[in-house]
């Protein structure tokens, strides 16, 4: 379902992102709008999926995983079903995205070490239908995933002024 952002819509979305455990008073406080209009807002977003939750933001180094990689893998296409259920397996596979090109799954992998990461590819290559793998290890990470500078780009070209 898509639904129409508008610019309370982004500055609402941007609150939470900054603090996703601000109380809904708080929020209209901060935006100068009612207690309800938020309600109503944080439920039309969350009903639509605009909105999937609330959960909190690791830093995945500060917890001991400091080498990220991307996985890119070739196999069999009749087997990508099970090889994405092994994947889901895997508690150091971050996601896993179907892709277009050489490689038919990206996959981020998150390790303690480059011998943790070994040990992951080594048991990614046992699954049944992988056939090749190659593997970008992550240098740095400059722009971390983040959403809201669309939204808000989104809502300035519906919204121009």
């Amino acid at each position: 379902m898509t639904i129409k952002i508008d610019a309370l819509d982004a500055a609402l979305l941007a609150e939470l992102a900054a603090d996703p455990r601000a109380p809904i008073l708080e929020l209209a406080q901060r935006l100068k709008i009612a207690r309800n209009t938020v309600q109503a807002r944080m439920k039309r977003l969350e009903a639509s999926g605009a909105v999937r939750g609330y959960p909190p933001s690791v830093d995945l180094q500060a917890i001991g995983f400091a080498v990220h990689a991307f996985l890119g893998v070739e196999l069999d296409q009749n087997k990508i079903d099970g090889i994405v259920e092994a994947l889901r397996e895997f508690p150091n596979v971050l996601e896993v995205h179907a892709t277009t090109g050489r490689s038919d799954l990206l996959v981020r992998i998150a390790a303690q070490s480059q011998q943790d990461l070994l040990g992951i590819i080594q048991r990614v290559h046992a699954i049944h239908g992988v056939r090749h793998t190659e593997t970008m290890l992550a240098l740095a990470t400059p722009i971390e995933y983040r959403s809201l500078p669309l939204v808000e780009h989104l809502t300035k070209t519906a919204n121009p002024t």
